[in-house]
């Protein structure tokens, strides 16, 4: 069996998924994905690459995520599950790819410049 095991990445968040044959069970970090992602949204950002591919049954994920908050490692997440997909089988490139799920988000938080208060607003600018 190949190597099923893949990296995603958003913000500052970092995924490894790995995919064994199952029955559709989801663990993050020792979780399960419902104790972790509270939220209905997550869930489904977090599920989308098996569900685009119609393999919600048959592969069990266990994945290991660190850094960034909720969204960024539910965006890791997904990334990695599709990764992991193309690993196990290279004909559900066209949907994930379609669906968006192979491209990585590579924005990130903008650093905080010197002489300003933020990243982008400036200090209050007085004439005299």
């Amino acid at each position: 069996m190949v190597n099923n095991i893949s990296v995603g990445r958003r913000k500052t968040a970092v995924a490894r998924a790995f995919l064994t044959p199952g029955n559709g069970k989801i663990t993050v970090n020792g979780k399960d994905v419902t104790d972790y992602f509270p939220t209905e949204v997550l869930l489904s950002e977090v599920r989308q690459p098996l569900t685009v591919t119609e393999t919600n049954d048959r592969y069990d994920a266990r994945i290991r995520v660190r850094g960034g908050g909720s969204h960024g490692q539910a965006g890791a997440i997904k990334m990695s599950i599709a990764r992991a997909l193309l690993t196990i089988d290279e004909e559900y490139r066209p949907k994930l790819r379609s669906s968006g799920l192979l491209t990585r988000d590579s924005r990130m938080v903008e650093r905080k410049k010197y002489g300003q208060k933020k990243a982008r607003k400036r200090f209050q600018f007085s004439k005299r």
